[in-house]
């Protein structure tokens, strides 16, 4: 099995929407980072699993979208509560919507929630 990973981090800000969320309630940052990882079994004609430049563009985009954005006011995070949890899922979803998975058939999001936790979301490709 081959695997390639690519992190980004940014500054993003949300609020927890939970019933007595104490002070995870009023907004707040975090820093985030965000580890995508592909995983699969063959490479491409070029020894590949994934082109690094097709993962970087989608990762810049990502990072553009989210760095200093509200994250509760995103429109898929619409009537949610802005997890860690949902935040590696919605952005592995906008990741395979980029179309940089190359000829992986797993991906895993580990988001780091500022330097002690971290969620992941993993899907076969």
């Amino acid at each position: 099995m081959y695997r390639l990973s690519v992190a980004r981090d940014f500054v993003a800000q949300h609020y927890l929407t939970v019933p007595d969320p104490g002070p995870e309630g009023d907004v707040h940052s975090h820093q985030f980072e965000v580890a995508v990882r592909l995983a699969g079994p063959e490479l491409n004609e070029y020894g590949y699993l994934v082109d690094i430049d097709a993962v970087d563009a989608a990762l810049d985009d990502l990072e553009a979208r989210y760095r200093d954005a509200l994250l509760n006011d995103l429109p898929e995070f619409e009537g949610l509560n802005p997890s860690v949890e949902r935040f590696a899922k919605r952005f592995g979803d906008r990741f395979v919507a980029a179309g940089a998975t190359g000829t992986a058939t797993r991906l895993t999001v580990r988001v780091w929630e500022d330097e002690d936790a971290w969620a992941s979301h993993e899907r076969t490709l």
